[in-house]
């Protein structure tokens, strides 16, 4: 709790160039199964600006991570399909090209760390094979720049002894250096946005910080963008300007770093604040609050609102029907609360 409330209150550093590098406009992304179409993402809208990061949060299940395979065309094709929507990234829409120009996007301007190092890593061939897949891809650069550009990456992230590792297998390598390898290949090209899913999970506290804070310096220096993906709040706090809180395949709330913690709207982002671990005033450790129950299966959502089962202020028509999207002063928010809100205002207003 005190990290995060110090992190918070830092005055937030603006760069100067804002344009939007990705815009994601009302995407939907179903799986074709023998029950039906699963909705796994359902109306997504966001945008991403040059040299910002943004935070998908939310529980395993809610979409975040559908989401980024969308992005990047790396959807199962047999069974899921973009049935809606546009991804625009740097004003083309992403959706409409074909599997060759997307190899050509990928790896080069938009690039993915992915969850599990170990798994994502091949066991079979060197790092330096895998760290020269990419530029043989997108690069006309000959074997012996490639090693070189290859040693400068790994000196980056700092591997040490980076000629050594380059020879070496992924299975000789301890999970923060497979870690920073990953990094290593999400950046050799220098991409403009960068996707990073779960990038810290099954990481130590100490190798955490350290990649998050390599992460943070590679963005300031390359004036990259970034989704982060995550569950943890405190990594949240830490790298995001924007947080966009996902349930059931749909954005729930969506406000810049400081709103989100010091005032949240929505019921569901205030249970995840609430499971935060905190210390009391005396310095003792707080019991942990849950939220009960667990995210529905996507091929069973409820008629109303997704998350009403769980919600301490279900009313009625939390349980008939699906609430808006509201527009509130400094961030939006998905949850009829806001109606009786404007109304019980309206009646003030009209009171006096």
């Amino acid at each position: 709790m005190y990290l995060i409330q110090n992190i918070i209150s830092k005055e937030v550093f603006i760069l100067p160039d804002n344009d939007v590098v990705l815009k994601v406009k009302n995407l939907k992304t179903y799986f074709h199964t023998s029950r039906g179409k699963v909705k796994a993402v359902d109306g997504v809208d966001f945008e991403v600006k040059r040299g910002r990061t943004i935070g998908l949060v939310g529980e395993s299940g809610c979409g975040k991570s559908v989401t980024s395979l969308s992005i990047m065309g790396l959807l199962p094709k047999s069974l899921a399909k973009i049935e809606e929507g546009e991804i625009n990234f740097n004003g083309v829409d992403l959706t409409k090209k074909s599997e060759n120009a997307l190899r050509k996007i990928r790896g080069n301007e938009i690039s993915m760390i992915f969850q599990e190092p170990m798994t994502s890593l091949n066991p079979v061939f060197t790092i330096g094979e895998q760290l020269s897949e990419p530029l043989k891809q997108h690069t006309s650069l000959n074997k012996k720049e490639m090693k070189e550009r290859i040693i400068e990456i790994l000196t980056l992230v700092g591997i040490p002894r980076p000629e050594s590792v380059y020879s070496e297998y992924p299975h000789q390598l301890s999970g923060g250096m497979r870690q920073r390898v990953m990094i290593s290949l999400a950046m050799i090209c220098n991409p403009r946005l960068l996707i990073a899913d779960e990038p810290t999970t099954a990481l130590d506290v100490t190798i955490q910080a350290q990649i998050l804070e390599l992460i943070k310096e590679i963005r300031d220096k390359q004036n990259m963008s970034i989704i982060l993906i995550t569950h943890d709040l405190g990594v949240v706090a830490e790298m995001c300007d924007e947080v966009i809180i996902m349930y059931a395949g749909k954005v729930v709330e969506k406000a810049d770093i400081r709103t989100i913690f010091d005032s949240p709207k929505h019921p569901y982002t205030q249970g995840l604040l609430k499971s935060r671990p905190g210390m009391s005033a005396s310095g003792r450790k707080q019991d942990l609050d849950s939220i009960p129950g667990s995210v529905p299966r996507p091929d069973e959502l409820p008629e109303g609102c997704t998350f009403a089962a769980r919600c301490p202020f279900a009313m009625g028509k939390c349980i008939t029907e699906k609430p808006p999207l509201y527009q509130l002063e400094n961030q939006l928010s998905r949850c009829w609360l806001h109606e009786v809100e404007e109304k019980e205002e309206v009646k003030c207003l009209s009171y006096y």
